[in-house]
Order: structure tokens, then sequence, then C-alpha cells
């Protein structure tokens, strides 16, 4: 499965306790198991969906509390609903933002007509803050459906977002 799947309309779709069993079985016995579990949970859905925290507890006898505290420390874990088709994350670590990140962010947000942790109405986008892509000497930079990008600038910017299209 290439990155980009992972938010494709096949393995989006509504709670499906059945799925998610599926998904958390081969994890459930495994220690340290609760990441990957959440992981193959965001591959399934597009997001982890609320019922699946009650789930996660249960599986790995843990409280929903835990479970929700891990899910929402790692913001690549997304809670509220799936991702657009299309996932732009910029840095805006200080490393970037002495090279003209804030310029890049002003660039994007106009572009998409989104603000931070936003997706577009028809499921097209979703622009997101990272706090340092580890490209510190190759900033602005910014991942692109979970491809990294060095360099940015704002024809560059411009340039991924028609390639990547709708």
């Amino acid at each position: 499965m290439k990155a980009g799947d992972v938010n494709s309309a096949a393995t989006r779709g509504a709670w499906s306790e059945d799925r998610a069993r599926a998904a958390v079985a081969p994890h459930a016995a495994v220690p340290g198991g609760l990441l990957p579990a959440l992981h193959a949970l965001q591959a399934e859905f597009g997001f982890v969906p609320k019922p699946a925290i009650a789930l996660l507890a249960h599986e790995f006898n843990l409280s929903r509390a835990e479970v929700f505290g891990v899910a929402s420390f790692y913001h690549d874990f997304r809670l509220d609903g799936p991702a657009g088709r299309h996932v732009l994350k910029l840095c805006r670590a200080e490393a970037c933002q002495a090279v003209g990140a804030e310029r890049i962010a002003a660039a994007a947000q106009a572009a998409l007509k989104l603000g931070w942790s936003e997706t577009s109405s028809d499921g097209a986008w979703t622009l997101e803050p990272a706090y340092c892509l580890g490209l510190c000497a190759s900033g602005p930079s910014a991942m692109l459906n979970g491809e990294p990008v060095g360099r940015l600038d704002e024809t560059k910017l411009a340039e991924l977002i028609e390639q990547a299209g709708p």
C-alpha cells in the first residue's frame, strides 16, 4: 500500500467493529502493540474513530484515557475524521521559519483556501502544520502525501498543488 492509498475512497468509511477488530487483532497480543494497532486503524478508516478507543482499551487492558492519551499525543493520528485525498504538511519549525516558511504558509493557505488542520469541503486537501520534518538544511520544507519536499518557494508550491490535482 502506498502512502497516498491510506486516504483512498476504498479505505474510508463508517465505523465497522468487524473491520476494526480485524485491523487490531494482529497487534493485540504483541507487547507495545498499541501504536501499530492505531496505525492499522488509521489505515483502515483514514482516521481513528472514537469507538475504536474503547475497543483498543479492552484489547490492550488499558483505560480509555490511556488509549486516548497515546492517540492524541502523536499528531499523525487523526481523531476527528479522515484527511483529504492530498495532505500537505508544511514545516513550521525555526529552521524553516528562518528561510521563509511563513511566506510559503501564507501562499498555501491562500491557494488551498484552508487554515491549519482544515480539510476542504470536497475532501480534496488537508493542510497541516508540522513541527520539523527533519529537512532543516533544505527549508522551507513540506511533505505532500507522505513525500518530502525541500527548498520550497511559491512557484514550486503552486506546481506541487497543480500536479497533485483535485
